[in-house]
């Protein structure tokens, strides 16, 4: 099973061939927010807004919201504010923008159901009103190939093209959408009538009229109208946007419980239950309940590798900070994380971490890897588990990053398998740098675990290589891996 099957399935079960086309809406669509808003924040905080540019992005707004007319004059006026930036800088913009703003607003749904159509080789389209600097950073992550999309000029050559302020032929909106589609559906035999469009918003009707599968996401109240009366499948995500009063609550229960949870194991130890039985019990009550609240779906493989060899070291890539009710979802008893000592008096999270039962590891003995484990090691020969992120920090963007070497030496020193944790999208439920968990299916592959009985010293790295080698081909991050073979 994999993530978000529900959204796919319908997919998955239709004709194969890039003669199906799959034409996707952008802003409200693919993101959960308007990607001019957030070119036009970045331009700001760098001094680049007159008060011009103020009224204008103020016009185009109003007019699209409220959806009186001159959207197309609107966009042209905006353009014209832009005149003489320079084309890479344009670019650049574009990649700050992105990698700041919009890769944590891609609904994970419409991403899979990008995914689906790519599985069965439909040519996959963004259609947009905004320009292909908008656009481009966000196509090259999913792998879409092709942008229709509004068209800005230039004048001069190449690191000296700047923009004239004007645009090239009409705004990609409304009716014109359909024509830049149905000239690429022409020029590459694509059938309208097998292929699909998807959008948020009514002005998209044309579109979503000509095709033979229409798919409103999140529609606007008269898309939503025309959806239920044409049975058009209607899609309400939750995932990204707007944050609701709901979800700030939900937050507060997931984090808020994590402490009370744990010292909840404090009264059954004076009643006799042993330390490590009462840390189990509120470990495994704390991460079923704040999985539930925050609407956490965990999709397992190999989850008979999570118990097979016990004690083990167990490591994950880090992808978010989710990741700690991940894997104590996941492994629930017995054991404990990994964490550096200045942690331990830090509030909230030294508390918690302290209550759990957490090893801290002391970074002054970074250079003698016996004396800073030493404490991780004995708990591995007390019983208990290891659970560590040899990537020390988290991913910015899902690449996995180089491992450290402790989860290693410990395994070794403690004679305990490997047991690699591959967490694929954990930044679903939470993206880098937000706060708010968002409902999310994350798919998690347990891998065989790898003993450690004959590791020589000398060969930790090597060691540590071949298993991250393994994470990245569960990744699909083999680029990387091939990379690093070459090197």
């Amino acid at each position: 099973m994999e993530p978000y099957e529900h959204f796919t399935r319908e997919i998955d079960a239709g004709v194969r061939g890039k003669t199906t086309g799959a034409f996707f809406d952008f802003d409200g669509t693919i993101i959960a927010t308007h990607s001019v808003k957030d070119m036009f924040l970045e331009r700001f905080r760098a001094g680049e807004v007159t008060s011009q540019d103020l009224y204008d992005l103020g016009d185009l707004v109003s007019r699209y919201l409220l959806n009186f007319g001159g959207f197309e004059d609107a966009i042209a006026s905006t353009v014209q504010n832009l005149k003489g930036i320079p084309e890479e800088h344009l670019r650049e913009l574009g990649e700050t923008v992105f990698r700041e703003h919009l890769a944590a607003e891609i609904f994970p749904e419409v991403r899979e159901m990008i995914r689906a159509h790519q599985r069965q080789g439909h040519t996959v389209v963004i259609v947009s009103s905004a320009t292909r600097y908008q656009i481009e950073p966000l196509a090259r992550s999913l792998d879409i190939e092709h942008i229709l999309c509004t068209e800005l000029e230039f004048r001069g050559d190449g690191s000296e093209r700047s923009l004239t302020g004007r645009l090239i032929g009409e705004p990609c909106y409304g009716a014109n959408k359909l024509v830049a589609v149905r000239e690429f559906a022409r020029k590459r035999r694509i059938s309208l009538k097998k292929s699909y469009s998807y959008s948020n918003g009514a002005e998209d009707l044309p579109l979503l009229e000509a095709v033979g599968h229409s798919v409103a996401i999140n529609p606007d109240s008269k898309l939503a109208s025309i959806a239920r009366h044409n049975g058009w499948r209607d899609i309400r995500l939750e995932s990204r946007g707007m944050i609701g009063v709901g979800d700030v609550v939900r937050n507060l229960l997931i984090y808020g419980t994590a402490l009370p949870f744990l010292a909840a194991g404090l009264p059954m130890r004076v009643l006799g239950v042993s330390e490590r039985d009462a840390t189990n019990f509120s470990l495994s009550a704390w991460t079923s309940v704040a999985a539930a609240v925050g609407r956490l779906k965990l999709i397992v493989e190999g989850e008979e590798h999570l118990w097979s060899h016990r004690p083990a070291v167990f490591v994950f890539n880090h992808q978010s900070a989710i990741d700690v009710l991940i894997t104590a979802k996941l492994l629930r008893e017995d054991v404990v994380g990994v964490a550096k000592k200045e942690i331990k008096t830090q509030l909230p999270m030294g508390p918690v971490f302290t209550y759990s039962g957490a090893v801290f590891i002391d970074r002054e003995h970074v250079g003698d890897p016996v004396l800073a484990l030493k404490p991780a090691v004995d708990a591995l020969k007390s019983g208990r588990s290891v659970v560590i992120a040899p990537e020390g920090t988290r991913s910015r963007d899902g690449t996995l990053g180089q491992f450290k070497l402790g989860a290693f030496h410990m395994a070794r020193q403690a004679k305990v398998p490997i047991v690699p944790i591959v967490i694929h999208n954990a930044q679903d439920a939470l993206p880098y740098k937000n706060v708010i968990v968002r409902p999310a299916e994350v798919k998690v592959t347990v891998l065989k675990p790898r003993s450690t009985a004959r590791w020589k010293l000398s060969d930790i790295e090597s060691h540590a290589a071949r298993i991250r080698g393994l994470f990245l081909h569960e990744l699909g991050q083999a680029d990387e891996l091939q990379t690093a073979v070459s090197a």
